[in-house]
């Protein structure tokens, strides 16, 4: 009689010819996690390199001149908060501050408006040539700033050395603003202006109290970009004030920054203070940035 052989029970090693979903589960599994990882450590570097300076100016602004001198790199030993107590006194911040907070508020606002007024026609092609317009838009942001012109422009308008000159001009710097909003009015359904128009809605009225409710993302996202520019700026406002009383917050860092010596602790307080008001407006508006971000790319 023949016996039948039984072949001995143990794991079935597969065949590297066999190719197949159960098989490249653990490759894609093992590719993913290195991607991942990868990832997080990508983030992690980027990460250090925006924190680093913030924290290398923190320890400057808690330290004392003369630490600063001895030991600049290095940890601070005692820290000292009263310098942000001498550095808003000093550089009189009590005054300057409301004027930012005044010219941010009125040119980014005007700004803003001024944005939406120009893209929504171009968006819509309610002008001829929109893309040549759109270039245009983008072809304003690299030109450079004409600052003799703006100069005797506000000279002969009798707006030199006045907020209402100073916060004009500044709306007038769009920026990529218009780009934006042009890009998300893409995901505006055009049906929605046919139907103001039919309900008796102005052009006027429709752009100015029925678009931004539904352009919030891409409007909180233009503010965003010139106010920061607004409360920056320096250039302009040392051309077009010569009363100190008007001079915005940036300009009262140069008064810890002298010909021979500067107080580096008392210019780095200073400066977080002034960075301050832009920070807390921007944790409370991130949201709609990245939702205007997202939404211009998806749908744009």
């Amino acid at each position: 009689m023949s016996t039948l052989s039984i072949p001995p029970v143990g794991p079935t090693v597969p065949d590297p010819r066999i190719s197949g979903p159960l098989v490249d589960a653990p490759r894609r599994r093992g590719r993913l996690t290195t991607m991942r990882v990868l990832s997080y450590v990508l983030m992690v570097l980027v990460v250090l390199i925006y924190l680093y300076p913030i924290a290398y100016l923190v320890n400057t602004a808690l330290k004392s001149n003369n630490e600063f001198v001895t030991n600049p790199n290095g940890l601070v030993r005692h820290p000292l908060l009263s310098n942000f107590v001498e550095a808003w006194r000093q550089g009189g911040f009590a005054t300057s501050v409301l004027n930012s907070v005044l010219y941010t508020a009125v040119s980014a606002g005007l700004g803003t408006i001024t944005s939406l007024l120009v893209a929504f026609p171009v968006a819509r092609g309610y002008l001829k040539h929109s893309k040549l317009w759109s270039m245009l838009f983008a072809a304003m942001m690299f030109l450079p700033n004409t600052l003799v012109t703006v100069f005797q422009l506000a000279l002969h308008l009798h707006l030199y050395d006045t907020r209402l000159g100073y916060m004009l001009i500044l709306a007038s710097g769009v920026g990529v603003g218009p780009l934006l909003i042009v890009g998300y009015l893409s995901s505006i359904p055009r049906e929605i202006d046919e139907a103001a128009a039919i309900d008796g809605a102005g052009y006027l009225r429709y752009v100015l109290t029925f678009l931004p409710s539904l352009l919030r993302p891409v409007l909180s996202t233009t503010f965003i970009l010139q106010a920061i520019g607004v409360w920056n700026d320096i250039i302009l406002a040392t051309i077009l004030f010569t009363d100190s009383s008007k001079f915005p917050v940036s300009l009262g860092l140069f008064t810890f920054k002298g010909a021979y010596v500067s107080q580096w602790s008392l210019l780095s307080a200073a400066t977080l203070i002034v960075a301050a008001p832009l920070l807390v407006v921007y944790v409370f508006l991130q949201r709609y940035l990245v939702a205007s971000v997202v939404g211009g790319a998806v749908k744009g």
